[in-house]
């Protein structure tokens, strides 16, 4: 019983003093300018004192460990470089672990994740890879807690190694603070220009001025590369500089005196026109992007008219027969289908052209297959599983019986249109088909359709020779009772290719358009409703209409059913005191919005074409304190970057906000850093809540809103046009708020972290949200306009997923870098061996932009 009791006497005394111990011996020494080390006990530094040890690691306190020479790092912020009085300075070592061989924490631990608890300041890419960081007292302590219980996380598989304290000297932080320091460098040295002070005049054939940094990480290591360029790309009177970035920016149009061309937009910013791609190093431990892929690629072969009125046809019929809502589709040319990285964002890969599949091209889509991917063969040529296609010329173009054999072994027998081609079984090893078959009612019972699983990923092909994807109206039809037979068939051919692609794993739920509704006018609060009704009445012409390139708004004091809607002429209600939304609340609105300017006018539609039309016609007359926003409930041509789609369905936040940037300001100089601002927003806006700070929603560069580092789950869209000495930007952004579909959602977050925690946090609204991030958005642009993009790259560090990730540059063979921040125009940074940090452009892939990235054009 003695020996019992004091037991729980030490357990009472001891088992919470680790965290207690290590802040009140790191508060206790702080100023002794010793070195405070968490490692494995065998890495123990000669001489340290060992204040604790728990589980083979120590908590130890030795000589001070000094850092004199920054200049050799890869630096994550813009100098000037501080420390303040009550931070840390430490380092990080870490390795890369695969990601079936990391440790999970169990669900009772307590996981602190790395980036939660300090800002990281430089890095040194390599293995181990080491950050030097910063953080106050008590989260350094933290931080060592956590990696002495192995309960410390960091991102993109990096294991933790070692923790060390360092004492930045003087001389280090006084030469980050001067930039003409002259320093080794490979390329040509450009001048010290500001970018604050460069006129939009001159002769744009001129270079633009960029400022450099070395980058050669030191300490007691051997250096491993030499000295590299780090690139600051402002805008200036360089054209190529005035291009700013396509993938932020989608066309510019400048309207100044300077008679300034406008920014190209890329039409390749779909996956027709990826560079080359960028692929994650898979000795690493990337975490696979899992979760439900919404791309639908359509390959029809070349560009000529043949094949595009073919890409037409199978486009039709596709969205007619799969959910509208879940799936995008697109259009994969061949040059696309050898360069982009396609193949982990495709859900299904639909192949209708008859003509040869190119060798390669043929590689490539088995390759689609053997990962678990989907093939649709519409009349096509391309084969699988020991199947050839044969050429039977009297069937050509002539209406046959089909037999098609259903996944529950039922039949359905409709007309079709053959192609003039069957399936037979080749020579050689053959794969055993699946239950859904398709053949003729003839005595040959051509085989027509087959269904083939491949591999051992769960890939499969599913190949017809009959035309589906043709209605009976096509020109191929030669006669009226051919027209009539595949007539009263239609329904059939749609039952049959609704089963196909459900096999392939595809919804196919179709759901009807919803028709568009009117417009209302709000206000956020009561003292802008005047001077807003005002206002109209000056630029509304006699009927009532501002007119704009994209659509017209008429604005009426109420709307009834006899009042005409289209795509290009939309009601605006004026008079709301009687408006309701089942999806929009005003009142949620107006106490989630803090702002000065920034969201006071709404454009609410339940459902819209694009918010991004709405405000087309009143962004540069409204003045700016109106602060106008766009909001909808769903849309029926959500865009996306370049020339993709963004899939809009009830339950995502959408919406559509006009914000006004002087030219020579901080962020005008830096117009790039708009998407990054919105996109750190969204994700602030959720994780400010108080009791939501662990709810897993990250950024991803360079404009999308990640949960973890495994799913999309938003995205931002930024127009910009430079009017006289002002940008005006339009910022779309749509992020699922209640909708599991397409990827999944926040509220999906928030009822998992309950499950886990066994908390009970509340559902989340979009109008809530929406409010939340234009009020945190006009905070960081107010923070940026001040301190410039040290006043926000602390927090966008916090919560990116890009940390000490490797990737590979320009192609699978390419050249293996580290990403390691954002230079001081909002660029890619990465770390190559052999030159040290350079920036890197998006190519305007659509698919992935980590994936493409390019170096920058040589001078």
């Amino acid at each position: 019983m003695l020996i019992t009791l004091c037991y729980l006497y030490l357990w009472a005394r001891w088992a919470r003093r680790p965290a207690a111990l290590v802040r009140s011996t790191v508060r206790r020494l702080r100023a002794s300018r010793c070195s405070f080390t968490f490692c494995g006990a065998a890495a123990r530094p000669g001489g340290a004192r060992v204040y604790l040890s728990l589980g083979g690691r120590v908590f130890c306190v030795g000589d001070s460990q000094c850092i004199d020479d920054l200049n050799k790092w890869a630096l994550l912020l813009v100098s000037p470089f501080i420390l303040e009085a009550e931070h840390i300075a430490f380092v990080t070592e870490s390795i890369w672990v695969r990601g079936d061989s990391l440790r999970r924490p169990s669900s009772s631990e307590t996981t602190v994740r790395w980036s939660d608890c300090c800002l990281p300041l430089a890095c040194r890419p390599g293995d181990p890879h080491q950050v030097i960081a910063r953080a106050s007292m008590d989260d350094f302590s933290r931080l060592g807690v956590a990696f002495m219980e192995d309960r410390l996380h960091m991102d993109n598989g990096l294991v933790p190694q070692k923790i060390v304290s360092v004492h930045l000297q003087d001389s280090a932080l006084k030469e980050l603070q001067d930039p003409a320091v002259p320093r080794p460098a490979q390329l040509p040295q450009p001048g010290p220009e500001s970018p604050l002070e460069m006129e939009l005049e001159g002769d744009r054939g001129e270079g633009c001025p960029q400022r450099r940094r070395g980058s050669e990480p030191v300490g007691e290591r051997e250096p491993e590369a030499s000295s590299g360029e780090h690139l600051h790309l402002h805008l200036s009177s360089c054209h190529e500089c005035l291009e700013l970035e396509t993938s932020t920016i989608e066309s510019v149009r400048f309207a100044s005196a300077e008679n300034i061309p406008d920014l190209p937009y890329d039409p390749s910013g779909g996956v027709e026109g990826a560079a080359a791609e960028l692929r994650p190093e898979e000795e690493g431990s990337r975490v696979p992007v899992v979760g439900k892929v919404p791309n639908i690629l359509l390959y029809v072969g070349t560009d000529s008219q043949e094949a595009l009125g073919r890409l037409q046809q199978v486009r039709a019929v596709l969205a007619d027969c799969v959910d509208a809502d879940r799936y995008l589709l697109y259009h994969l040319p061949p040059e696309s289908a050898r360069r982009d990285p396609w193949l982990d964002s495709c859900r299904l890969l639909v192949i209708a052209t008859n003509k040869p599949i190119p060798e390669d091209l043929h590689r490539k889509f088995l390759a689609y297959l053997s990962q678990g991917g989907s093939v649709l063969g519409l009349t096509s040529s391309f084969t699988v599983g020991g199947f050839q296609v044969t050429s039977k010329s009297a069937l050509q173009g002539t209406v046959q019986s089909l037999v098609f054999s259903k996944a529950d072994r039922g039949e359905v027998k409709l007309s079709v249109l053959s192609s003039g081609h069957t399936y037979h079984e080749g020579p050689g090893e053959r794969l055993s088909p699946g239950h859904l078959q398709g053949h003729l009612e003839n005595e040959d019972k051509d085989r027509m359709i087959v269904q083939v699983p491949f591999g051992t990923s769960g890939g499969q092909a599913i190949l017809c020779q009959v035309h589906l994807e043709l209605p009976p109206s096509s020109s191929i039809v030669q006669s009226e009772e051919e027209f009539n037979l595949l007539k009263s068939s239609n329904v059939r051919r749609y039952e049959v290719l609704t089963e196909i692609l459900t096999a392939l794993g595809l919804c196919c739920d179709v759901r009807q358009a919803p028709a568009l509704t009117p417009v209302y006018l709000l206000s956020a609060t009561e003292e802008i409703q005047d001077p807003l009704m005002q206002w109209l009445e000056r630029h509304v012409d006699p009927e009532g209409v501002i007119k704009s390139s994209k659509l017209s708004l008429k604005f009426v004091p109420s709307y009834t059913s006899e009042v005409e809607i289209t795509p290009s002429l939309l009601p605006v209600v004026t008079d709301t005191e009687a408006f309701s939304s089942e999806h929009f609340s005003l009142d949620i609105y107006q106490e989630n919005l803090q702002t000065t300017h920034l969201g006071k006018v709404i454009l609410f539609a339940e459902v819209t074409t694009t918010t991004m039309n709405l405000l087309d016609g009143l962004m540069f007359e409204m003045p700016r304190e109106m602060g106008l926003i766009a909001i909808a409930v769903r849309q029926t041509q959500g865009k996306g970057r370049g020339t993709n789609a963004w899939l809009s369905p009830v339950g995502c936040a959408l919406s559509t906000l006009l914000v006004s940037i002087p030219l020579r300001s901080q962020l005008g100089q830096r117009i790039p850093f708009v998407q990054h601002l919105m996109s750190l927003a969204v994700v602030e806006a959720v994780r400010s809540i108080p009791g939501y700070q662990d709810i897993n929603l990250r950024v991803k560069w360079p404009n999308d809103i990640y949960y973890s580092n495994l799913m999309k789950i938003g995205g931002v869209l930024v127009n910009s046009t430079l009017m006289g000495e002002t940008f005006y930007i339009l910022i779309g952004c749509g992020f699922n708020v209640t909708n599991s579909n397409p990827t999944i959602c926040i509220n999906d977050l928030i009822a998992e972290y309950n499950r886990q925690q066994g908390a009970a946090l509340k559902p989340l609204r979009a109008d809530q949200l929406v409010a939340r991030a234009v009020t945190l958005l006009e905070k960081l642009i107010d923070t940026f306009q001040d301190q410039g993009p040290n006043g926000v790259l602390p927090l966008y560090y916090k919560y990116w997923i890009h940390s000490g990730q490797r990737v590979r540059l320009g192609s699978a063979e390419g050249p293996e870098v580290w990403i390691v921040g954002l230079d001081d125009s909002g660029y890619l940074q990465v770390h190559q061996e052999d030159s040290g940090v350079v920036t890197v452009h998006p190519d305007g892939n659509s698919f992935d932009m980590l994936r493409n990235l390019i170096l920058p054009k040589p001078r």
